[in-house]
């Protein structure tokens, strides 16, 4: 069965993918039921005793000072999501709201949290049956965790709010029945703060993002490989000996993947063949890439650690039988790793919009027609597919300002430090967005100006990435309306065409080479 299991610990950026886009069941293990039941005596124990604990018997934020009486304590918990259901914007995706579930179910099957078994289990079923709550985008400080966005998700379990079932958009309480799902008919104590109470918000949109980017990062590879196709570009340093002095893991891994991409070229040059060297965009864009890919390990290092982790508070040791008031809600680690992720992929749009202004420009070309159109004045060619590609990087730069660098108090000043990384998740993933739409911009360039430089015999990656473009948009002959070309070209890198068609290619081909070794040695 195509299913993940749960159990707090093991959960995969895979595992996410699958779930929210691949449609896995979730199942939770008997080992964080059994945990789940042994904290939620613990709470048992703390509301029967009348004992003094932030958020089980007592208020919120400024009001963590006033105590709830055990007849109130239900109520508490209800009031708190009903009142901090104050999202606004649009919705967030299905996928990502899908991970917000999951990543939620994970982190209270960790056995910290003291939510009832049957709670989570209705959490669970929301996922495995397809009902997703409208969660509004914006509204959410990261910290105390994504509590607005969070409270709409738990509006669903009890009926309120709206969801989205079968495509459908409806009242969450028709929702469910549509489902067979019961709602709840209520949040026992200290549920409501369990469930809303942590960075799952802002780690699901960050984390689609990153996986969306570690595809995008391979999609820069083949853009450059295709303009170093056109502009006979040198493929000297790429040179492993190069990089081999200055061993980032990221420049070495993308001079060994151009060298790849392009290996068997008839059109790529060495050094004085045709020039000396060619410009930073082409030149130095293992050490470009490469930090890029470098930033992005680090993030996926962060998110891994994120999701297999409690966040919520306060956190219960069952073993120690304490309840510990703490600070991992505060989403200070993700905000400062979606900050690097935005800032990563804007420099793969920087680049990649002045490779693509080598392309149009005839000045920088090395003797291609300006705007890489025949008939120049008469047609502008793309002339204007530049200009759009140097909008969405200077929209880039101002959407990579920093999130995690601003803070603002709440709460009456007790929470005075907030970490807005779930700002810097969304920017992250616009700035993804318009770095995917500039390489698909610079990759019709590249097959363009190929086709005008008279194709040559191309390389092994170069050769397959082209075949996909020219499938599905020919040549600009003349002027036609290009926004269709570029959403063509954005959708090959959305569906990873591009990608699957070069790793083949390249894989066939060492298969191949592996195999003639062989036969040699034997």
């Amino acid at each position: 069965m195509k299913r993940v299991l749960i159990d707090g610990n093991s959960l995969t950026i895979e595992d996410v993918v699958n779930v929210c886009r691949n449609g896995y069941e979730v199942v939770l293990s008997e080992e964080s039921i059994n945990k789940v039941k042994i904290a939620r005596n613990l709470v048992d124990n703390l509301v029967e005793n009348e004992k003094i604990s932030y958020g089980i018997t007592t208020g919120f934020g400024k009001f963590s000072d006033v105590a709830i009486s055990k007849e109130d304590s239900k109520q508490l918990q209800k009031n708190l999501i009903i009142s901090h259901s104050c999202g606004v914007g649009n919705p967030l995706s299905e996928d990502i709201v899908r991970s917000i579930m999951l990543l939620r179910v994970n982190a209270l099957s960790k056995g910290n949290s003291g939510i009832r078994i049957e709670t989570l289990q209705t959490l669970v079923n929301m996922i495995n049956k397809g009902i997703h709550p409208i969660i509004p985008e914006k509204g959410s400080l990261g910290a105390s965790g994504d509590l607005a966005p969070l409270s709409h998700m738990v509006l669903t379990m009890l009926g309120e709010g709206e969801a989205i079932y079968k495509g459908e958009r409806l009242d969450s309480k028709v929702a469910m029945e549509k489902a067979g799902i019961d709602v709840l008919e209520y949040l026992s104590e200290k549920e409501g703060l369990a469930l809303i109470n942590g960075t799952q918000v802002m780690t699901s949109v960050g984390l689609l993002t990153l996986y969306d980017s570690m595809n995008l990062l391979k999609t820069a590879d083949i853009a450059l490989g295709l303009t170093m196709e056109a502009l006979n570009g040198i493929t000297c340093a790429m040179d492993e000996k190069v990089h081999s002095v200055r061993p980032h893991k990221g420049q070495i891994n993308t001079a060994k993947n151009i060298l790849n991409i392009v290996s068997g070229s008839e059109m790529t040059t060495k050094q004085g063949q045709m020039r000396v060297q060619d410009a930073y965009s082409i030149r130095c864009s293992p050490q470009i890439h490469g930090a890029s890919k470098d930033a992005l390990e680090y993030v996926k290092n962060k998110i891994n650690i994120e999701i297999n982790s409690v966040t919520d508070n306060p956190i219960i040791f069952p073993q120690e039988e304490e309840v510990i008031s703490g600070g991992n809600f505060h989403g200070q680690p993700m905000a400062l790793s979606f900050d690097f992720l935005g800032i990563a992929l804007s420099e793969i749009a920087n680049i990649s919009e002045r490779r693509l202004e080598k392309l149009v420009n005839p000045a920088l070309s090395h003797g291609l027609p300006a705007f890489l159109v025949n008939k120049g004045g008469l047609n502008s060619g793309f002339m204007i597919v530049q200009y759009s590609a140097a909008s969405l990087v200077s929209e880039n730069k101002v959407l990579a300002h920093p999130a995690s660098v601003d803070s603002i108090p709440s709460s009456a000043n007790q929470e005075d430090h907030v970490s807005m990384g779930t700002i810097a998740a969304r920017k992250a993933r616009e700035i993804m967005e318009n770095a995917r739409k500039v390489l698909a911009m610079e990759i019709l360039g590249a097959v363009q100006a190929i086709d005008l430089r008279g194709k040559k015999k191309l390389g092994i990656g170069t050769e397959a990435a082209y075949r996909v473009v020219r499938e599905n948009t020919p040549f600009v002959d003349k002027d036609r309306v290009m926004y269709k070309d570029i959403n063509i070209s954005e959708d090959l890198i959305k569906k990873n065409l591009l990608v699957e068609a070069v790793e083949k290619a390249i894989e066939s081909e060492l298969l191949m080479d592996e195999e003639l070794l062989v036969e040699s040695l034997s």
